[in-house]
């Protein structure tokens, strides 16, 4: 199944981030570096203390991204992150973080 019904080059990824990431800038760091690469989406905590995010952009800015969410803010210890690709929405004009 193919999911970048928008173009080959275009991709988006939703997240599930679990370890130390809530109440050291995770969200913040994420919207940063999701910014700074031009990418649309959005992230938010959950109530199990894990971070959910979705992220479209550049498929190449995409992966670069996902890898920096990886490490994580200096604070913040990621135990375990599942990626996943799900359909590209293009309707998003920024990266939030959302309630």
């Amino acid at each position: 199944m193919d999911f970048q019904a928008a173009g080959p080059s275009k991709k988006r990824i939703h997240a599930l981030v679990k370890g130390r990431v809530q109440g050291v800038g995770f969200r913040y760091f994420t919207q940063d570096r999701a910014r700074s690469r031009g990418l649309t989406g959005w992230v938010r905590n959950m109530e199990d203390g894990s971070v959910e995010f979705e992220a479209e952009g550049a498929a190449k800015d995409v992966d670069f991204f996902a890898n920096e969410i990886k490490e994580g803010p200096a604070l913040s210890n990621v135990s375990e992150m599942t990626v996943g690709v799900v359909p590209v929405e293009e309707n998003e004009k920024r990266f939030e973080i959302i309630p």
